[in-house]
């Protein structure tokens, strides 16, 4: 618990939003519209996909949560979805940017058997800036691709599944982490805060040139053909000033129904202008901070459900629609509605003691054997070296 809070303060210090120097390496070249064409390309822009008018646009809510996944949020989570479809008859989901310490197994492949995204936050979760801001290519992929064989291994999910990241505490690293995400086949990135929010960017490719300020900078100015961004909205705390996730906002209401209220007027910044997707990012450690918190969030996502046309998506699925447009009045009628069906863990969970360095960890698993020695950066299996 300490160590959550500690990070939910290192996170507020690193997402106090100010410009980046550009970086030195070359630019893409301007994205021409004409040129760049859905599914496989779109210009940053804040234009409806598909040329549909607002009235037949959905709107995404990207429901995320950073860290490790454990009993001391496990629960939080399952009283979030519970019970809650989509108007497709697809499951409510959120998004889990999952880091590797402190993650049990067989929790993860419950919430992706009932229909979230899991996505990746690293192995290490390195606690400085400077790591992420200027680690290289290889290290990335050490941390992201092996975690992505760690997950899939320890938790028995579909490497292919696992398509999107989030660097710790939103720090960019220019080209370096683009170039990763192309070389290993992931997707998308949600790491790039914008104060483009009302009317919001939709997600975009990095073919071209992006025109997203760069809030934490380096960010990229080269070409990764079909690399998808999905630009994390900031939203405006009672100081009216800008925050890239709700906990790392410093003046909240003080009571349920005003901090709901307040959760409903930055959606509504996004929602009753372009309907660019709204994504409420938290760290869950923050439902522990005040006990109104917990209570807000779920009142908010119960009003956001009332609304005719919200859907609870992961990241993939929002990607997916931007591709191909589906108008509101059809997403039953599509195979937009073919989405994967939650369904029980099939999971014989084990608990493995097991050494990392001079520290003692436990690590439960879903099945199969107990890694030989602490999973990491390098030897994501756990093999004996």
């Amino acid at each position: 618990m300490l160590r959550s809070i500690s990070n939910i303060v290192t996170v507020v210090l690193t997402l106090s939003l100010s410009y980046a120097n550009p970086s030195s390496r070359s630019w893409a070249a301007y994205c021409d519209s004409s040129a760049c064409k859905s599914p496989s390309c779109r210009c940053s822009s804040i234009d409806i996909p598909g040329g549909l008018n607002y009235s037949q646009t959905p709107q995404f809510v990207l429901l995320t949560f950073d860290d490790g996944v454990n009993v001391g949020n496990f629960d939080y989570y399952q009283q979030i979805f519970k019970n809650r479809l989509n108007r497709d008859g697809c499951p409510a989901a959120g998004t889990f940017f999952i880091s590797h310490e402190y993650t049990d197994y067989t929790m993860v492949n419950t919430l992706y058997k009932q229909g979230h995204e899991i996505a990746l936050h690293s192995i290490t979760h390195n606690v400085s800036t400077d790591y992420w801001k200027n680690i290289t290519v290889n290290s990335l992929s050490q941390e992201f691709a092996g975690e992505r064989s760690l997950i899939s291994n320890f938790a028995s999910i579909p490497v292919d599944a696992m398509q999107g990241i989030r660097l710790p505490f939103l720090q960019m690293s220019g080209d370096n982490s683009f170039e990763m995400l192309q070389k290993d086949n992931f997707l998308y990135d949600c790491s790039w805060p914008t104060r483009h929010t009302s009317p919001g960017l939709w997600p975009y490719t990095l073919d071209y040139a992006s025109t997203q300020d760069c809030v934490i900078g380096p960010c990229p100015q080269q070409s990764w053909k079909g690399i998808w961004v999905i630009p994390m909205l900031s939203w405006i705390d009672g100081r009216n000033q800008i925050c890239a996730m709700v906990d790392a906002c410093l003046e909240l209401p003080t009571t349920v129904d005003a901090l709901a209220d307040f959760m409903i007027g930055n959606f509504n910044r996004t929602y009753l202008t372009n309907k660019a997707p709204f994504g409420l990012y938290i760290h869950a450690a923050w439902f522990n901070v005040d006990p109104i918190h917990f209570p807000a969030y779920v009142k908010f996502v119960n009003y956001i459900q009332s609304r005719p046309d919200v859907y609870l998506v992961g990241g993939t699925t929002v990607i997916d629609w931007v591709k191909n447009p589906v108008p509101l009045n059809n997403m039953n009628n599509s195979t937009w509605s073919n989405c994967r069906k939650a369904s029980s863990s099939t999971c014989t969970p084990k608990t493995c003691k097991l050494q990392k360095g001079s520290d003692e960890r436990y690590m439960t698993v879903c099945s199969g054997n107990c890694p030989t020695v602490y999973p990491w950066v390098g030897n994501p299996l756990g093999r004996a070296t």
